[in-house]
């Protein structure tokens, strides 16, 4: 598994510098309040572009549904609903800090494993072995118990072997003796190589794509407001084929010391952080407050318009983007109506889902339905390349 990190680079440096900036810039553009909202609608979109990446093409209206428990009776729709879920509940407890920690611990990706294969029905439970071609059931947090497997053309290491290889994997990623930016690029390389180990029978990408995440948040880099899994999934055949070509062995005595190659570990940090990186700018010009306010008073013109919107939703809903949450009883106000008038208005938008309140007697915050996310959101759901 060595290198488990590339040699000291200036341009992985200088592009996890950049991370840093940038994501810290992010993390500060909104109200506590609206950035958790804004979180829910980024865990969506998280599992939606990680289903891709799996080749699993679910709709975002069924996910949006199985977060409400409305799951089709069509039963593959229904398992995809099932899966999405599973992936948003597990991505919402390390977001909240319900998961093992440190990140880089063998208890944190058994853990991962363990609650997002405990959520799935029966029948995403089982794999075909390659060559005898027998049903063996997956054992949620499990790993490998015997054969050895083949991914594409890796061989990864033998199940009595994925003991040690995780625990030098969690130890070498750690070390004390990393600075900040060299556990950044260890994000990347980290990556790579767990999804190089491959120590589950079924859900590796998976439980990678969420380690990285986890283990970005607890850098202080990633957030709830934006995901790789957007980035990889958009171009899925480069990551796909950097992942392989950092797969390969070592081409000779100018690739490094390690087992494998240098440069292929190079060129997918390369990658893994540049994606990042344009993942934090893309989710920046979304959640940019002036624009984000124009698209959303555009949309309310047409609505209101097209009688869809009662008159004077607007300073409603631009109060929740700018103080995060209010009070009921600021709706006179906000609206210049009479309470009555202004309590139908404000009533109207929690019924459409575009307000939340969890209670009659709850401040109010903006909600984010998926009827109206491709108008306040562009391109935040896009088929992959």
């Amino acid at each position: 598994m060595e290198p488990l990190l590339p040699d000291d680079r200036q341009d992985l440096e200088d592009l996890a510098t950049d991370l840093v900036a940038k994501a810290n810039t992010l993390a500060g553009r909104l109200h506590p309040v609206m950035r958790a909202s804004v979180g829910d609608l980024v865990r969506s979109m998280n599992c939606y572009y990680s289903n891709l990446i799996e080749g699993h093409n679910t709709l975002t209206i069924d996910i949006d549904r199985a977060l409400n428990d409305d799951l089709s009776k069509e039963p593959e729709r229904r398992n995809l609903q099932l899966e999405a879920r599973a992936h948003i509940e597990v991505q919402r407890m390390i977001d909240r800090g319900e998961a093992p920690s440190p990140a880089l611990s063998v208890d944190f990706i058994i853990w991962t494993h363990k609650n997002f294969c405990e959520r799935l029905p029966d029948e995403l439970l089982v794999v075909e072995h390659p060559t005898t071609k027998e049903k063996i059931k997956i054992v949620p947090g499990e790993l490998r118990r015997k054969d050895h497997v083949k991914v594409g053309l890796h061989i990864p290491p033998a199940p009595g072997d994925l003991p040690a290889f995780l625990k030098r994997f969690a130890e070498g990623y750690s070390s004390s003796h990393l600075s900040k930016l060299r556990k950044i690029i260890g994000v990347a390389a980290s990556h790579h190589r767990l999804a190089w180990i491959h120590p589950f029978l079924d859900g590796n990408g998976r439980v990678t794509r969420l380690f990285s995440h986890a283990l970005l948040r607890e850098l202080n880099v990633g957030s709830e407001l934006w995901a790789v899994s957007r980035g990889l999934a958009r171009q899925v055949a480069d990551y796909k084929a950097n992942l392989q070509a950092a797969d390969e062995p070592r081409r000779g005595d100018l690739d490094g010391r390690g087992n494998l190659t240098m440069a292929g570990l190079i060129d997918f940090c390369r990658f893994f952080l540049t994606t990042c990186v344009d993942q934090v700018d893309f989710m920046a010009g979304l959640l940019e407050p002036e624009e984000l306010l124009r698209r959303m008073v555009i949309w309310t013109e047409e609505e209101t318009r097209a009688k869809r919107l009662p008159k004077g939703s607007w300073p409603l809903l631009r109060e929740a983007v700018m103080a995060g949450e209010y009070a009921r009883g600021s709706a006179p106000a906000l609206t210049g109506y009479e309470e009555r008038q202004a309590r139908t208005v404000l009533n109207a938008l929690i019924e459409k889902g575009y307000l939340v309140s969890p209670t009659t007697r709850s401040p109010v915050k903006l909600g984010f339905p998926m009827a109206v996310v491709d108008r306040w959101f562009p391109r935040l759901y896009q088929p992959a390349a």
